[in-house]
């Protein structure tokens, strides 16, 4: 019993020897937090004998245990799976991880790690997300109330003496055209036919005046 406790003592400070080996090989920020919906990066370092190894991004509260999400081709080309995405910067020896549209389940303990003959390096990276923000909407103000009914009534003060204007020269245009009509149709119609007077002679008022006159006067009269 005493040599199997021994050796899982041993295994363990092996394992934490390693894992302090491998921190100074890969650093991370250690924790990092995003917003519903946003997005987060996270940006690894490295020493300069791992530029062209492979880097990863993994999910997993335990080392050995944790699923790899992303991996690069150890290359400077960017790779993506789902919402995270990694790219290696070997100029600058480091690598970022990119996560967009987080939610709340994307919150959780993930690795940085270095692919190596071996067991790789790895740096420890929390991941918290917090609620985004509520939008509140400002309750509109009495000045701008006031102001757009003042607007509406200088908008009316201004439109009603011009619709009342038009109004009347239309009825002044349409009463000279009815005039004008009148007159033309006045014009055009023929004058009434007008016969010559005839007299009727009146036999008594000949007797009367023949009994006045003599029959030469008569005569001339009649000719008047």
């Amino acid at each position: 019993m005493g040599g199997l406790g021994e050796n899982k003592m041993h295994l363990f400070l092996l394992f934490f020897l390693f894992h302090l080996a491998g921190s100074s090989e890969i650093s991370g920020p250690g924790v990092v937090s995003g917003l519903v919906g946003g997005s987060l990066t996270v940006q690894c370092r490295y020493v300069q004998k791992w530029q062209s190894h492979k880097k990863w991004w993994c999910r997993g509260a335990e080392w050995n245990s944790c699923r790899i999400l992303v991996k690069t081709n150890g290359s400077e080309q960017e790779a993506q799976w789902k919402n995270v995405s990694i790219k290696d910067n070997q100029k600058n020896y480091t690598f970022t991880v990119t996560m967009v549209k987080l939610t709340k389940s994307d919150a959780d303990t993930y690795w940085c790690g270095i692919e190596k003959y071996g067991t790789d390096h790895g740096a420890k990276v929390k991941v918290t997300i917090n609620p985004a923000p509520a939008e509140t909407k400002a309750p509109p103000t009495m000045t701008s109330h006031h102001s757009n009914a003042r607007a509406d009534s200088i908008n009316l003060s201004i439109l009603l003496p011009l619709i009342f204007g038009v109004l009347l020269l239309l009825l002044v245009a349409a009463s000279l055209l009815a005039l004008r009509m009148m007159k033309q149709q006045k014009k055009g119609a023929p004058a009434p036919s007008r016969g010559p007077l005839l007299c009727k002679p009146d036999p008594t008022a000949n007797r009367n005046l023949s009994r006045l006159l003599p029959e030469e006067g008569l005569h001339k009269a009649l000719l008047l």
